[in-house]
C-alpha cells in the first residue's frame, strides 16, 4: 500500500490567491489527490502517494511556490484578516495595513508570528512565538507578546511598536533567539528583559504602553454560510472532516476570478471564508453550493471544536463527543474546546480534552485516559490556568466535560452579575423616546432586537436598552453574539414605533 506524504504551503496572513491556489490544485489534479485540507495556521495541507511525490514538487517548482515536505520548520505567518469587516467593526486596523505588514516581511520565518486585532477572538492571538495585538487606543501602534520557542513563557514588552517596523522587528527578534538558543530557546526560565535588553529601541518608533494589553472575551461567531454584511455577502464553508474537495476548490476559483474576487481566506477553523460577494453574484454561489451539495449550518458545538492537524484519532474523539453533547442537549455556546493526541502540539481552547496512553511499550501507546485543562477565565488567548480533570477513561469524558461546562457557565453568570451592579442609571424619558425609534438587528439572520419589547422568553423585560443587555448576550435564532447586531432606525425597517 502506498505512504502518503503531506505537502504544507504557507499563506501569509491567511490570504490567498484564487489564481494561484488554482494552478495549485491543477498540479495536485494530475497527481490524483481528491481533497486538501486547510490547517491551524490557516495553511494548505495536501495529501500526496510518495510514488507522486517528487512529481508534484516538480510542479510546485515550476510554479514558484514555497513549500514543506512532512516538516514544519516554517510554520507561517497567521492574522485575523479574514475576520476583518465581516467580523470586525469599528477598528483602525484596514485591509491595507495588513498587506503593507506581510509586504515588509522580507524573510521566511522560523518562528510562528501571529498578527491580531484587539477588537476580535476569531483568530487566537497568543500562539504565536512573536505575537502582535493591534492598540484598542493607539492608532497604528502594536502590543508586543513574545511566547519563548517550546515552553509556556509569554512576555510583554513594555513598549508598543509602529506598524512600518513590525516586520524589521520581527526579523530582528528571531536573529536574537536563534543566536542565543540557550537563553531563549526550550528554556522555560526563559527572560523577556534579558532578550528586550539586546534591542537598540532607537531603531524602531515606539511608545511605552500605558497599561496591558486587554485580551477580549473568547466569542465564536458563526463562521459558515452564504451571509451579508453592509451591501455584499460573506461565504464560509466548513467540513466536519476537513476535507474539502479539489474539484470544488477549483471552481470556487475561477468564480472568484469571474465575479473579479482577488482574494480567498482560510482560518483558524480548517474553513475558508470568500468575503466581496456582491448581490447579482450570490446567485451563481448558492448554485455552486447545490452542485457539491455542501452542507451549511453545522450545530455550534461542532464548529467550536479544534483538533490537531492531520488528525484521524483527534477527529474520531470530536465526533464522539459531539454526538454525546447532542444527545445530552448540552450547550457549548461560547466556548472553544480543543483536542490534544500529541506531546509536541498546540491548540487553542477555552478547555482542553488531553489524551495520554496508560502503557507505552516500544513506542506504541497502549489504552487511553484523559485529562480536562481549563483556560485561565476560560479564556483560550490566556493559556491553560488550571486542570480541571485528571486520568479519565473514555467512558466518564463525557460527564467530566459536562461539568467543565457548567463551570464556565457560572464563570460567566458571576461576571454577568458583577457588570449588571455597574450599569448606568436608567435614562430620562426623552432619551427612552428618542430610542425607541430605533431597533437592533442581527447582521446574520436578520432577527430584530426591539428594547421596548424585550425578549421576556428569554428573561429580558420590556423597556431593556440594547446597551444594558449583557456581553454574553446573543441572537435568539443564531446565536450570533451582542457585537454582531447593527442600530437600525424602525422606519427603515418598515416597522412601526410604539
Amino acid at each position: 500500500m502506498s505512504q502518503v506524504s503531506t505537502i504544507k504551503i504557507n499563506f501569509r496572513g491567511g490570504i490567498i490567491s484564487p489564481g494561484d491556489l488554482y494552478n495549485i490544485l491543477v498540479a495536485a489534479t494530475k497527481m490524483h489527490v481528491v481533497s486538501v485540507s486547510f490547517g491551524l495556521r490557516q495553511q494548505l495541507l495536501i495529501p500526496v502517494t510518495d510514488e507522486n511525490t517528487h512529481l508534484f514538487i516538480a510542479e510546485l517548482d515550476k510554479l514558484g511556490v514555497h513549500y514543506e515536505l512532512n516538516h514544519d520548520e516554517y510554520p507561517g505567518i497567521i492574522s485575523s484578516y479574514p475576520a476583518e469587516e465581516v467580523f470586525i467593526t469599528n477598528t483602525w486596523l484596514s485591509e491595507g495595513v495588513y498587506k503593507d505588514i506581510f509586504d515588509g516581511i522580507d524573510y521566511t520565518p522560523r518562528l510562528k508570528i501571529n498578527i491580531s486585532d484587539s477588537n476580535q477572538s476569531f483568530t487566537p492571538m497568543l500562539t504565536g512565538n512573536i505575537n502582535w495585538v493591534a492598540s484598542a487606543t493607539a492608532q497604528h501602534f502594536w502590543h508586543l507578546f513574545i511566547r519563548f520557542p517550546k515552553t509556556n513563557a509569554i512576555y510583554e514588552w513594555s513598549e508598543m511598536v509602529y506598524t512600518n517596523d513590525l516586520p524589521r522587528l520581527s526579523k530582528e527578534i528571531e536573529r536574537l533567539i536563534f543566536n542565543n538558543k540557550d537563553a531563549f530557546y526550550d528554556n522555560a526560565d526563559a527572560n523577556g528583559e534579558r532578550l528586550f535588553n539586546q534591542i537598540e529601541p532607537e531603531k524602531y518608533i515606539t511608545k511605552p504602553t500605558e497599561k496591558t494589553a486587554e485580551l477580549p472575551a473568547f466569542n465564536l461567531p458563526y463562521y459558515e454560510g452564504l451571509n451579508k454584511y453592509n451591501d455584499k455577502y460573506w461565504l464560509g464553508v466548513y467540513r466536519r472532516d476537513e476535507l474539502l474537495s479539489v474539484e470544488f476548490l477549483k471552481e470556487v476559483c475561477l468564480l472568484c476570478l469571474e465575479t473579479k474576487i482577488g482574494q480567498l481566506c482560510s482560518t483558524p477553523w480548517k474553513s475558508i471564508i470568500i468575503k466581496s460577494i456582491e448581490e447579482k453574484h450570490k446567485l451563481s454561489w448558492s448554485n455552486l453550493l447545490e452542485k457539491y451539495q455542501l452542507n451549511m449550518r453545522h450545530a455550534a458545538n461542532e464548529l467550536n471544536f479544534q483538533v490537531e492537524d492531520n488528525c484521524i484519532e483527534g477527529l474520531k474523539l470530536k465526533s464522539y463527543l459531539v454526538k454525546r453533547l447532542n444527545d445530552k442537549d448540552i450547550r457549548t455556546f461560547g466556548i472553544c474546546i480543543g483536542i490534544k493526541t500529541r506531546k509536541k502540539s498546540e491548540v487553542f481552547s477555552s478547555i482542553l480534552i488531553k489524551r495520554k496512553p496508560v502503557l507505552s511499550i516500544f513506542g506504541i501507546e497502549l489504552l487511553h485516559v484523559y485529562d480536562i485543562l481549563c483556560a485561565h477565565d476560560f479564556n483560550p488567548n490566556k493559556r491553560t490556568g488550571f486542570v480541571f480533570s485528571r486520568n479519565n477513561p473514555k467512558f466518564v469524558l463525557v460527564e467530566q466535560l459536562r461539568r467543565s461546562l457548567v463551570a464556565f457557565h457560572n464563570n460567566r453568570t458571576d461576571k454577568k452579575i458583577i457588570k449588571e451592579k455597574n450599569l448606568p442609571a436608567q435614562r430620562s424619558e426623552k432619551e427612552k423616546n428618542k430610542e425607541s425609534e430605533y431597533v437592533y438587528q442581527c447582521a446574520h439572520c436578520f432577527t430584530v432586537y426591539d428594547p421596548i419589547m424585550g425578549e421576556p422568553g428569554n428573561g429580558i423585560d420590556a423597556g431593556t436598552p440594547f446597551e444594558m443587555l449583557g456581553n454574553d448576550y446573543t441572537c435568539s435564532i443564531c446565536e450570533a453574539p451582542k457585537q454582531d447586531f447593527t442600530k437600525k432606525e424602525k422606519t427603515g425597517l418598515g416597522l412601526k414605533s410604539v
